[in-house]
C-alpha cells in the first residue's frame, strides 16, 4: 500500500484521469473529492463487497483495512 500524505484542497492523481482531493478535515474523518471518467466506478469498500457477494455468491471477500487505522490517522491529522 503506498500511502500519502496530503493537505486539504491537495490531490492525488491515478492513471492520468482519475483525481482524489482532500476536501476537509474533523472529527476524526477525512473528506475526500474524487474525480472519474463516467465509465468509471468509485464505491466505498464495504459497498463494492457488497456489490461483488450480490453478483455471484461464491466470492469470498476478506475486508484489507487494518482494525482501528482509521483512528490512528485522525489522530495524526488532528490540527494541535
Amino acid at each position: 500500500m503506498l500511502v500519502l500524505t496530503r493537505r486539504v484542497g491537495e490531490s492525488i492523481v491515478i492513471a492520468n484521469d482519475v483525481r482524489v482531493t482532500v476536501v476537509a478535515l474533523g472529527n476524526g474523518r477525512v473528506k475526500i473529492g474524487i474525480d472519474a471518467p463516467n465509465g468509471v466506478s468509485v464505491d466505498r469498500s464495504e459497498i463494492h463487497e457488497r456489490k461483488l457477494l450480490e453478483q455471484d455468491g461464491s466470492h469470498v471477500v476478506e475486508s484489507t483495512t487494518e482494525s482501528g487505522l482509521h483512528n490512528r490517522i485522525a489522530n495524526v491529522l488532528k490540527p494541535r
